[in-house]
């Protein structure tokens, strides 16, 4: 019997052993199945590391001070009442003292292990950390030292003081319950002994806060604070470095003078000194560092504030705009409003300056669950992506894109084979044009179950996904559900090679425990071959495997090489860059969109920063859950400190095929950071900056009622100064306080483009004011034409969705396009019923996008000529028409110049040849223009010719340009 229990308890204490290191042992499963175990060992070593280290260090200082205090306990001579009372627990405790020191200790230890454990980032970046080559305005230090080292600095300092206490608490209980302090008893309050050990500890404490002084005048380079309307203002101002600065190194002197004063009672034996030296830090501390501050921010800088502290706000918005990637931002100013008289020219260039997308991703995923769901247990994202395909004419167009992902809510039976064995993973993509709509409903580029299009061959089967949240078992015995056709349903088994491998059967048993399902242990459905898949969204995957890096909100797929791959944009931060004014992630990047999609906030919620690169670019593969980690940033210190810390982890940019180049873009979240510090930080110079009459704000989305900030949109466009349209993401701002427009910012979102990246914001002029997105839609609204129509539309039983409101630069003006979408009762999917647009003063309400713009610029698309190619040269006119054949002539021979050696003599006579050839045109064909103008206008000179001949007349040097 005996031996029965014996036995019984070795086996309940090995299952409460296997089931505290079960996570364990999943967790390194499956680093080791995706590749990364490394990641697991670097950052499980040093956990365990730090715990061990710092657990240690306070478990000895703690323990070495309650056995010194006892060492040092007097003789128990002549007992007083306050010692007889004491002496109980002196009896008490005795027999069982050392076990009672080694239990204190080892609680101490493990509290304090398990605090280091948890600083394992900050250990890192410090022991790996690599300069930034940039110093900072105060100090000249490399930014390194305030983003790697003085945050591990500051945890020494933190874990000194904390040791310190307990030390100082250990030791003095000590003393008093064996009689070295006395607080009732007649005589000296404590021993020789006593007196010197507290001492020493209290110069230590008193030592360690001369040091955090001394750290705190660094720190005041990163010190954040409310400064005029900026929240998170970070640097010195002008009383940091006139009154804090110089009073944290007088107080770090008066501190050190103490501590030595504290160490001097080993030979005096007397607190006297001490005492008066703490007091008088204790004082100065008061006086210099809290009361001459607000004497000198009251009398010196409050009268002549703007003067104090532009130097300070000018190393402020140079530190800002660096450390967000802003400093390179173009800012031109724009007039808002077109100067030409006769919009009909402006037809062509309507088409041209945006391919103008009217299918919105944010409303039309309702339509491709319609059209393209195909069975109830697939479904779509509520908010689609944008991307770029080649058309059938292989040129690009903008793109919207979906999967078609599993979505165990449409499941006809729920049990447990049917959740995880047999329905198991999505099949296939669904895109459509962003430019096109028929009857009201996109135009599907690919479609279908399977998917088939424009897209070519690829693995259609998704495993990995944003909705897929769940485990899976697969490549066993049991067969999973492929897809279904009109044949049946057509079965497949998962050969991916992902997953953790469950032939062991203490595998088996570590999920059963992790996932808190017994079946996994001894379900047939298992067997060799069966292998669990989960940790199965992009955003996690990546995160999982590098966790040193913060997530994008919007994972998006792409068609890449034959793969469906998920594209997961990763950001490198600090919140220790000098002077760079800080921002919380979580708020900054929340919009109308990721109010009503908690998938699509960005994972680091409330996270602040005052450092952010998008320095790593991921994929993961929708079949085999492969993540790769791919360099972008390569100038990014941050992110070469974590490749130091893990090695091989990350692949160098040159390792992106060209494929997969084609589909990366400029992420979203880096977009809404970046955009609202430039609301404040658009400027250059402090004294704009202080004056506080350029602060702009971020607009509510006009199209709903969330009261959330407008999300930017992706839109092939093109700005003033481009020659022709790039992927662009763009955002309009507006007057804090005011709904007129203030600017419109765009970046770059081509990865491939020399531009990528590069801020373009147009400024509007504040002596006019121009319409922003709330008054655009609020004339919308309260258009009587339109209000009749949107009735109609509504009907007694429909509801309107207006869908994004596009804004693109046009002429000087800015044409805003918004298409308006029906969704009836008892009809899931909306149709695109209007397309709303305005430009200038004039709205127009059309059955599509093409019609409004007609109607706007009073021209229909068919008549006018493709953009850019102005009017056409008179080749009637014998000058004219020799002059462009002494051109074609030129231009031949500057061909055959180049051919020949290259011959560079002859190529510069052709060259001037061909110019005097053009030049003579564009003089004739100016005559023949001036010749026309005259006979239509009858050479009156009034206003309305002029302007007309105004229009025609730039009309023409844009055709004179394209000659």
């Amino acid at each position: 019997m005996r031996a029965l229990l014996v036995t019984l308890g070795v086996l309940a204490a090995l299952g409460m052993v296997f089931t505290m290191f079960a996570g364990f042992w999943t967790d390194w499963l499956w680093y080791r199945s995706v590749h990364y175990s490394s990641v697991f060992t670097t950052t499980l070593s040093t956990k365990i590391g730090l715990f061990f280290v710092f657990g240690l260090l306070m478990a000895v200082a703690v323990g070495l001070n309650i056995w010194l205090a006892h060492r040092l306990r007097p003789p128990l001579s002549a007992m007083s009442m306050e010692q007889q009372s004491l002496d109980r627990y002196r009896m008490g405790i005795a027999p069982y003292k050392k076990w009672l020191l080694l239990v204190v200790t080892c609680l101490v230890g493990l509290i304090a292990g398990a605090s280091a454990a948890g600083q394992w980032r900050t250990w890192l970046m410090w022991v790996n950390g690599v300069p930034f080559h940039q110093k900072d305005p105060q100090f000249h230090l490399d930014v390194a030292f305030y983003a790697f080292d003085l945050p591990w600095y500051r945890f020494l300092l933190g874990f000194g003081f904390a040791a310190t206490i307990l030390c100082l608490i250990a030791a003095a209980l000590t003393h008093y319950l064996y009689g070295g302090l006395r607080v009732t008893s007649p005589g000296a309050r404590a021993t020789a002994a006593a007196t010197g050990h507290l001492s020493v500890l209290l110069g230590i404490f008193v030592a360690l806060k001369a040091v955090a002084y001394w750290l705190d005048r660094y720190g005041l380079a990163v010190k954040s604070s409310d400064f005029k309307a900026t929240d998170n203002w970070t640097g010195l101002r002008y009383v940091d470095a006139n009154a804090y600065l110089p009073a944290k190194t007088i107080l770090f002197c008066i501190a050190v003078i103490c501590a030595l004063l504290f160490f001097a009672t080993l030979w005096r034996r007397t607190w006297q000194l001490p005492v008066i030296g703490f007091g008088l830090m204790v004082l100065s501390a008061i006086l210099i560092g809290g009361l001459y501050p607000a004497i000198v921010q009251k009398f010196q800088v409050q009268p002549n504030e703007q003067a104090k502290e532009a130097p300070y706000v000018q190393k402020n918005l140079n530190a800002t705009r660096e450390a967000y990637g802003i400093d390179d931002t173009k800012v031109t100013d724009y007039e808002g409003e077109s100067k030409t008289k006769d919009k009909s020219t402006l037809r062509g260039a309507a088409d041209d300056a945006a391919s103008f997308r009217i299918i919105d991703p944010n409303i039309v995923s309702p339509t491709f669950q319609q059209r393209q769901e195909m069975k109830d247990y697939y479904g779509f994202p509520d908010n689609l992506d944008v991307d770029r395909y080649p058309g059938k004419d292989g040129k690009e167009q903008d793109t919207v894109i979906g999967l078609r992902e599993l979505d165990l809510a449409g499941v006809p039976k729920h049990n447990w084979i049917n959740d995880h064995f047999r329905y198991t993973h999505g099949f296939g993509v669904v895109a459509a044009k962003g430019t096109e709509a028929k009857g009201g409903e996109p135009v599907f580029t690919e479609y279908d179950l399977p998917s088939k299009g424009d897209l070519g061959t690829y693995e259609q089967r998704i495993y990995y996904g944003e909705k897929t949240t769940t485990y899976s078992i697969v490549g066993g015995p049991q067969e999973e559900i492929d897809y279904s056709d009109n044949d049946g349903e057509k079965p497949t088994s998962y050969r991916g090679g992902s997953g953790v491998n469950l032939d062991n059967p203490v595998n088996r048993a570590a999920y059963a425990l992790t996932f808190n399902e017994p079946q996994i242990l001894y379900s047939g459905a298992i067997g060799k071959g069966s292998r669990i898949l989960y940790n199965r969204t992009p955003k996690e995957r990546v995160e999982a495997v590098a966790p040193w890096l913060t997530i994008d909100g919007d994972a998006y797929p792409a068609v890449v090489g034959g793969r469906i791959q998920w594209i997961v944009d990763a950001y490198t931060t600090t919140n220790g860059y000098p002077y760079a004014s800080r921002t919380t992630l979580g708020d900054t990047t929340a919009d109308s969109l990721t109010a009503t999609n908690n998938s699509r906030a960005v994972v680091a919620q409330q996270n602040q920063v005052n450092y952010i690169r998008n320095s790593v670019k991921a994929t993961v593969d929708a079949y085999t859950g492969e993540v790769k980690l791919y360099q972008w940033d390569t100038q990014d210190p941050v992110l070469k400190t974590w490749m130091k810390a893990f090695p091989d982890t990350v692949q160098p940019r040159s390792a992106i095929s060209g494929d997969l180049m084609d589909h990366l873009r400029y992420p979203q979240d880096l977009f809404k950071v970046q955009r609202e510090l430039l609301t404040r930080y658009h400027v250059t110079d402090a004294e704009t900056y202080l004056t506080g009459s350029e602060v702009w704000q971020v607009p509510n989305d006009p199209t709903n009622k969330s009261g959330n900030a407008v999300p930017p949109y992706y839109l092939s466009m093109k700005m003033p100064d481009q020659k022709q349209q790039a992927f662009s993401l763009s955002t309009t701002f507006t007057p804090t306080g005011r709904d007129n427009l203030a600017a419109f910012m765009t970046v770059d979102a081509e990865a491939d483009s020399k531009d990528y990246g590069k801020i373009r914001i147009l400024k509007l002029p504040t002596r006019t004011t121009v319409d922003g997105p709330k008054q655009v839609q609020s004339k919308f609204n309260s258009d009587e034409r339109i209000a009749s129509t949107i009735k109609l539309l509504r009907g007694d039983d429909s509801d309107i969705e207006y869908g994004n409101l596009l804004t693109v630069p046009l002429d000087g003006g800015l044409l805003y396009v918004e298409p308006v979408y029906v969704r009836g009762s008892g009809l899931k999917l909306p149709l695109l019923r209007k397309v709303l647009v305005t430009y200038g003063n004039q709205t127009e309400f059309e059955n599509t996008l093409d019609e409004a713009l007609d109607k706007i610029f009073g021209t229909k698309k068919s008549a006018t000529r493709p953009p850019g190619t102005g009017t056409p040269p008179d080749t009637s006119d014998p000058t004219v028409r020799q002059a462009l054949q002494d051109a074609q002539k030129a231009f031949d021979a500057g061909q055959r110049a180049l051919q020949d050696g290259p011959d560079w003599a002859a190529y510069a006579k052709a060259q001037e040849q061909l110019r005097e050839a053009l030049k003579k045109a564009e003089e004739a064909q100016s005559k023949a223009d001036d010749k026309t103008a005259d006979d239509k206008t009858g050479g009156k000179t009034d206003d309305k010719a002029g302007d007309k001949a105004g229009g025609e007349t730039g009309e023409k040097d844009g055709g004179k340009n394209q000659s």
